[in-house]
């Protein structure tokens, strides 16, 4: 009889010991929704849009021109400034010339052709267009965005852990992702940790986790040749230890 008890006590232990390396093993397991590194591209003049060579949905790389603004005034002023610039580097090697007044012009073309520049837009990254905002023919303001592209070969995405397992982190520590819509798994690294708690946010499931106190953690991870994470899918995401 003791002997069974022996027995079942041994094998309790080594269960509770299994139970114990396994659960500390295991990763924690969280999700968010990932978000596309975008960037807004902006008219720096009051101008009529002369021609936008994109659609939403439109791959792009850095560089491309993506739309031109009609610039009357502004190639206007280019070609005063110009001649006005000739003229006055031509005076300055005469005695009617002034290093003065070449320092003027030269100044006033340089900044006519920087406006000049700003009627063509064109992409400050390679990834796709996600928004168009105006038409060929409509006016648009200075400070206005016309497109949003965006970095869809990189993607963000919060998750929000408790105050314990934030000693188990730290920036650049692996991530492994796992994106339910294509059964697909992907791989990634953490780049930020907030400092401040703040409440789990509105778009978690339970009532009882959005009113935790949790700490945001950033992570980015890299999409696939086609690009099969999107903006607004969820990735189930684990720490690698």
């Amino acid at each position: 009889m003791k002997k069974k008890i022996a027995l079942v006590v041994v094998v309790l232990l080594i269960l509770v010991v299994v139970a114990l390396v396994f659960f500390r093993q295991t990763p924690f397991h969280y999700s968010g929704v990932a978000e596309a590194i975008a960037v807004d591209i902006s008219a720096r003049l009051n101008d009529t849009i002369a021609e936008i060579l994109v659609q939403e949905g439109s791959p792009v790389t850095q560089g491309q021109v993506l739309a031109r603004l009609t610039c009357d005034e502004a190639n206007l002023k280019k070609e005063i400034a110009q001649t006005e610039f000739n003229r006055a580097a031509h005076l300055l090697k005469t005695t009617a010339g002034s290093q003065e007044n070449y320092d003027l012009k030269k100044n006033q073309y340089d900044q006519a052709a920087l406006q000049q520049s700003w009627c063509t837009l064109t992409s400050p990254l390679t990834g796709q267009v996600l928004y168009k905002y105006y038409e060929p023919q409509e006016f648009i303001g200075a400070g206005k965005k016309m497109l949003t592209v965006a970095n869809l070969k990189e993607l963000d995405v919060w998750v929000y852990v408790p105050y314990p397992e934030l000693g188990n982190l730290s920036i650049g520590q692996e991530v492994k992702g796992y994106l339910p819509d294509a059964d697909k798994y992907f791989m990634g690294h953490i780049i930020a940790i907030n400092d401040q708690s703040e409440f789990t946010p509105k778009n978690v499931q339970t009532r009882e986790e959005r009113t935790r106190l949790v700490y945001g953690v950033k992570t980015r991870f890299e999409n696939d040749a086609d690009l099969t994470i999107k903006p607004g899918m969820t990735l189930e995401t684990e720490f690698v230890k």
